[in-house]
């Protein structure tokens, strides 16, 4: 059998170790009925979702590349990509004409980004935008908007009063009472930032018509596609926002997880479909400033037809310090970015495991004997 992950210049082929179980599978109760009665095809799937949260994409890099260079190729029908920062920027990768040139380009840049001192919101700006013009390369563009079947949709927020500029002695008073707020109600955030959904035009998404939070709804151009991504990923303090965007309402635009941090969202307007959640954790934390809210759920209905995908507990304890990357690396390494180049590419390397069990179950049709109801994972917290 061909080994997904041994596909693109900087995937490896995945190690076994020692039959490690490198994954777990959570479905809600109609892609779990589903896939019990007959397993699961690409054609089944009708919108992947992808997850806000930085350097923790590296451990699912080779589980893209296994989808979209492998299992959805050839695929006919409309497949509808829904990302918040990290996770838009994902799929405008695998939306690119030479997709695993694309993640190579991608995946070499974003983990090769230093900082010799402290980086201003400028800083990490510039740098991030360079790491996006890296991915994207040319008529990237041009690419995503005209790819044979995948549709591109980028979530953002469009920042209001306090939080609408980066002034610091505003914005952080400002993310402090939308923290506040938000504590006792998600509907707290509505003060604070609107939704603000990019979207491929040529077909309309199934969650077109969600409507939790006030929304934009702005189809997507060779003009605001790289806007777009950038506000997509701009987080607050950490990155400047991104002023006016083309074809949007004028406005300073941040990071799509600041209300959508894992996409808790109504993905579907019919029961009809998969939804296929590669994640690189075992919780769905519906928004940024819900991290360090442990009684925040996601909405049942909204996982109802989601196969998230996860990586195991024995998956995490092999990996060097026995996590995922994350933004906090960047400290925890400071003046030491060998150590952290070699340990970010040690888990794009084991995150190979991922992508051969999932294709393996999907293939040999025992993903029915392993899904477990998503519910179970949600009401443990």
């Amino acid at each position: 059998m061909q080994r997904y992950a041994e596909v693109g210049l900087f995937a490896k082929p995945s190690k076994n170790l020692n039959m490690l179980q490198a994954t777990t599978l959570w479905a809600g109760k109609n892609a779990f009925a589903k896939i019990k009665g007959s397993g699961l095809t690409p054609d089944d799937v009708k919108v992947v979702a992808g997850a806000a949260g930085g350097p923790k994409w590296l451990i699912l890099a080779n589980l893209d590349r296994a989808l979209f260079s492998q299992w959805f190729a050839g695929r006919k029908k409309p497949l509808f990509l829904i990302g918040a920062s990290i996770g838009a920027w994902r799929f405008a990768a695998a939306s690119q004409n030479d997709f695993l040139t694309a993640i190579d380009r991608f995946q070499h840049a974003y983990i090769h980004q230093a900082y010799e001192t402290k980086p201003t919101p400028a800083d990490v700006s510039r740098e991030s935008k360079k790491i996006l013009n890296r991915m994207m390369d040319g008529d990237g563009e041009t690419a995503v908007l005209s790819h044979p079947y995948l549709r591109l949709n980028i979530m953002t927020v469009r920042s209001k009063g306090m939080t609408g500029q980066d002034r610091k002695s505003t914005l952080l008073p400002g993310l402090l009472l939308a923290a506040l707020g938000n504590t006792i109600s998600r509907k707290f955030l509505k003060i604070f930032f609107e939704r603000a959904l990019f979207y491929d035009a040529r077909d309309l998404p199934p969650f077109y018509d969600m409507n939790e939070f006030p929304i934009h709804r702005v189809g997507l151009s060779p003009k605001n596609l790289k806007p777009a991504l950038m506000a997509s990923g701009s987080i607050p303090l950490v990155m400047a926002g991104v002023k006016d965007i083309a074809g949007a309402p004028a406005g300073l635009y941040r990071d799509g997880g600041v209300i959508d941090y894992h996409l808790d969202i109504p993905f579907l307007n019919d029961n009809s479909g998969i939804v296929l959640f590669p994640h690189f954790t075992n919780r769905i934390i519906p928004g940024w400033l819900d991290k360090q809210i442990p009684w925040r759920r996601p909405a049942l209905p909204h996982m109802d037809n989601v196969l998230l995908i996860t990586p195991s507990r024995e998956f995490l304890d092999r990996l060097p310090y026995q996590k995922i990357p994350d933004r906090n690396d960047f400290y925890k390494f400071k003046g030491q970015d060998a150590q952290r180049i070699s340990y970010w590419n040690t888990a794009v390397d084991i995150g190979a495991n991922m992508a051969d069990e999932f294709m393996e179950c999907v293939e040999n049709g025992r993903i029915r004997d392993r899904i477990r109801p998503i519910e179970e994972m949600i009401r443990r917290r």
